[in-house]
This record gives C-alpha cells, structure tokens and sequence, in this order.
C-alpha cells in the first residue's frame, strides 16, 4: 500500500471520528481532534489564536478563531441538540504533505428535547456542504485545523405546497428541507 493511500485512509478516520464525537456529544474526543492541544502559547501556530491558529464556522455563525472558542461553540451546540445523527456522502480527500481538506455533504437529522409523553421530539433533516482542513502533527496524527460548514437549500417537491414558500417548490426564507 502507497503511502499517499495510507494518509487519505488516515485523513478518512480522523474525519470520520469528528463527526462520532459530535453525534455522541463527547467533548473531551472531539477537543483532542483539534491542533493545538498542548498548545501554552495563544499564538502558537497549532492552535492558538494567531493568524495560524485553528478556525469553525458553523452554518449562520460568525467566524471562530481559537481553541477556547471553537470547543466553546462545539459543547453549547451538544448542550442544546438531544440527538443528531451525520450521514455524510460526496467525501473528497486531498492529501499535500502535511495538510489534507476534505470536503464533504453533512445529511443531518437532528431532535430537539422528549416530548411530555416521554416520545422523541421533533426529527429535523438539514443538508449543510462542509470543508474540514486537517494537518499532520509531529507524532503523525491528523488533527483538526479548520472546519467551515455552509446550509444547503434544497427546492421542495411540487405536491408539498403547503409551506411558507411561494409556491411552485420554493422554500420560505431558512427553510432546509432534506
């Protein structure tokens, strides 16, 4: 096996981890995904807060740079999401020395609290088109370096008319619709 197949098979698990650390709500897995770790310095390159430092952007978020805020805005979308649940299709990986992108379709499908009766709540689908930038650290891991997530709209069929849109498959403004 080629080593270029060994990083991409590599890149495809650490990846792959991020998105069960989310479904799973595991803060501690996902915040040992992230450059920077052991980082002391916040201008350290491998995940502080300098212009190298690690960067989200969540689907209608404002642009997170640094550890303490991207694992900030991780643990509050955990603390308020009962479930979700990630199937991810379109992965593309590329691989240039240390650093790979993967870019990928997130087919979400996510709850909010039980209802009274103690039945699942409301199961919602969204599409959102992400872009996970990762690097290798010096023991040879992948890490996290950048993630930026963008909401994908998706035209309703004819026969569900019955939404805010105006007719015609159109979705009403923030409407995702798997």
């Amino acid at each position: 096996m080629s080593g270029a197949r060994t990083d991409i098979e590599a890149v495809e698990a650490a990846n792959t981890a991020l998105y069960d650390a989310v479904e799973r709500g595991d803060i501690e897995a996902l915040s040992r995904m992230w450059l920077g770790e052991d980082a002391d310095d916040p201008d350290d390159p491998e995940g502080g807060e300098g212009e190298h430092g690690v960067r989200v952007v969540h689907p209608g978020w404002p642009v997170l740079t640094g550890r303490g805020e991207v694992l900030r805005s991780y643990a509050l979308i955990m603390a308020n999401t009962e479930y979700v649940q990630f199937f991810l299709t379109d992965v593309e990986i590329s691989v240039l020395g240390n650093t790979a992108l993967v870019s990928c379709t997130e087919n979400i499908l996510s709850g909010g609290p039980a209802e009274a009766d103690g039945s699942a709540g409301p199961l919602v689908g969204g599409l959102v088109v992400a872009t996970n930038v990762f690097r290798r650290t010096e023991e040879g891991e992948w890490k996290l370096w950048s993630h930026h997530g963008s909401p994908v709209l998706v035209e309703q069929d004819d026969e569900d008319e019955d939404g805010p849109g105006d007719g015609e498959g159109e979705l009403g403004q923030g409407d995702i619709e798997l």
